[in-house]
């Protein structure tokens, strides 16, 4: 079975609701944030300590999109995923890297300079000046998302999954009051999904149940 190892509202999300969408079955083991420094058992598994780690039989990942891309290759076919032979394949893989790489990187500077450091250490000014980085890289979702519901391929994909997880951080932290129409829009759809909904469901469960209250985190 597949175990995803997840902190309350990280980026582990992207492959709790990519599990979800495909209807696999997996075990979800909470942590608290950081982990490296709440379970330390936890380095065993992950050397870095961070999160998320997605154990598959042999295989091990910790980069949460492309673990929601190995959940569509290797446990597909799904139509989450789009294949070389479709004409989105080149913007569907964009998508797929610009998720993490561009969008949640500069998030998580704006997380950790207004909330995460220690009072003294906050630095306002770099928080503001990332997330105007963050909110300049939306640009690109805002236009996307002008004339379709999705993000490529005519269809919900992965693509919608990775990117939509960075919403939801947005969202977290307070940015979404600066969402453009077509991504505020875009943003209530995907929220809208079953999916989306039974993979927060399972997030506040598996966070009852194994005695790990929530803290959104990076």
């Amino acid at each position: 079975m597949i175990t995803l190892y997840h902190c309350d509202g990280a980026r582990s999300f992207r492959p709790l609701w990519m599990l979800e969408e495909m209807g696999l079955a997996y075990q979800l083991k909470m942590l608290l944030f950081p982990p490296r420094v709440f379970a330390k058992d936890y380095l065993a598994l992950n050397p870095l300590g961070t999160i998320p780690l997605m154990i598959d039989g042999d295989v091990k990942m910790t980069e949460s999109s492309g673990i929601c891309h190995y959940l569509g290759t290797k446990h597909g076919p799904t139509p989450l995923m789009v294949g070389q032979d479709e004409p989105a394949y080149g913007t569907f893989l964009n998508w797929m890297y610009f998720s993490d790489a561009t969008l949640t990187f500069p998030q998580t500077l704006v997380l950790r300079y207004s909330q995460l450091e220690p009072e003294e250490r906050r630095n306002p000014q770099v928080a503001t000046d990332y997330a105007k980085w963050f909110l300049g890289r939306l640009r690109a979702v805002e236009a996307a998302t002008a004339s379709s519901e999705t993000l490529c391929a005519g269809r919900f994909t992965a693509a919608d999954i990775v990117i939509g997880y960075a919403l939801r951080l947005a969202d977290t932290i307070g940015l979404a009051k600066d969402f453009g129409p077509n991504v505020t829009a875009y943003w209530a759809r995907l929220q809208a999904r079953e999916g989306y909904k039974r993979a927060v469901a399972a997030e506040r469960r598996a966070g009852v149940e194994q005695n790990v209250a929530p803290r959104v985190r990076a």
